[in-house]
């Protein structure tokens, strides 16, 4: 790992066509340990490549003469207007990626108009998060819970005091995943965590060991008391069964995150778009779904949506734009998949959102 960890300091407008440029240019900036960390999964990829692959499982048919011309893709969700369905998934410790780290994030997603997630593991503390935002943005919090209830009560405190409007609870790192690249590294971690610091510094740790400060056995009983003392709706994260879904559902959860942490816990378990269709089947409409893993193209916000997701969430890329950009490569990398998606939507014949929600897709019964 770097003595002296040097983040990217770009700011401005970045060139790329596509994610796999985007992801290729990133490498030039941030540095190995923290690209390693960022851009890895776990085991032998199994899972992590196929994120990616399952959205060719299902096709978009292409509608015709359909009085579609300009489709919009703005969402209404719960009593914000979005400019897309389209969200910062909690990336920890974007610090390892520029400078400015969530400060520049936040600005950047705030400047496209949706909800930003804030982790527990950030870089930043979520006072400077709301304020590089503005009180006005949609934020929400990610936790990871601690072994102390003392403590996680003045994180939710915290956390409503600066303006989140949910909770996620990431329920699927009770355990650090089988991450070769951070091991061949040596990484640890070249930042502080001062949302945590008070059970947990960072610096100097690996995931191993940050994840092992964290609370390991999770129960339905966490989202109750989540909800009893936060009097904020708590989305589970890391649902990708059925059975997770009444459980979660039962114990009070108002929304569900169907994700499998982007390859990085389980490895040899389903791509998260295959498990989509079944959790949503499972939530029967009853709260909202939000989606993420894999997602690289503005067809795999489409064909989230198609098989049930409200909100479409991103990492990695946005990552990759904060490096190259700041605040402004975060905002490109946004405005890409919305304009991609709003290519798709024409192409499709959809001229809403919710025209998406009514899309069947078709088997590929090709591969």
């Amino acid at each position: 790992m770097e003595k002296h960890y040097q983040a990217g300091t770009h700011e401005g407008m970045i060139q790329f066509i596509n994610m796999e440029d985007l992801e290729l240019a990133a490498t030039q900036v941030i540095p190995s340990g923290g690209y390693g960390y960022i851009s890895s999964g776990a085991g032998d990829l199994f899972t992590f490549q196929e994120n990616e692959k399952a959205f060719n499982h299902q096709l978009i048919i292409p509608h015709v003469l359909k009085d579609v011309e300009n489709p919009d893709t703005m969402t209404h969700f719960s009593d914000d207007l979005l400019s897309a369905p389209i969200i910062m998934a909690p990336v920890a410790a974007h610090g390892l990626a520029h400078f400015q780290a969530e400060k520049a994030s936040a600005k950047g997603v705030s400047e496209f108009g949706t909800i930003y997630t804030a982790s527990s593991y950030a870089s930043c503390t979520l006072e400077e998060i709301r304020e590089a935002g503005g009180k006005n943005a949609p934020q929400w919090f990610q936790f990871y819970m601690s072994k102390d209830d003392g403590i996680n009560l003045d994180i939710l405190e915290m956390a409503k005091r600066n303006g989140a409007k949910a909770i996620v609870l990431t329920a699927d790192a009770t355990v650090g995943g089988n991450r070769e690249t951070d091991r061949r590294n040596g990484f640890t971690f070249p930042l502080p965590m001062p949302i945590v610091q008070a059970y947990q510094s960072g610096v100097g740790q690996t995931m191993d060991a940050v994840y092992h400060s964290s609370k390991q056995k999770l129960s339905p009983k966490d989202v109750e008391f989540i909800t009893t003392h936060s009097d904020l709706p708590v989305y589970v994260k890391g649902v990708q069964s059925e059975d997770d879904v009444y459980r979660s559902l039962d114990a009070g959860a108002q929304g569900i995150w169907v994700s499998n942490h982007g390859g990085r816990q389980l490895d040899g378990g389903p791509a998260a778009f295959d498990s989509l269709k079944y959790v949503a089947e499972a939530v029967d409409k009853r709260v909202p779904i939000v989606f993420d893993s894999g997602v690289r193209r503005g067809q795999h916000v489409f064909k989230a949506i198609a098989s049930g997701a409200d909100l479409v969430a991103i990492g990695r890329p946005a990552i990759y734009g904060l490096a190259l950009g700041g605040s402004t490569g975060i905002k490109q990398v946004f405005d890409f998949f919305k304009n991609e998606l709003e290519m798709v939507m024409q192409l499709a014949g959809t001229q809403t959102i919710e025209d998406i929600k009514n899309v069947t897709l078709r088997e590929n019964r090709f591969i």
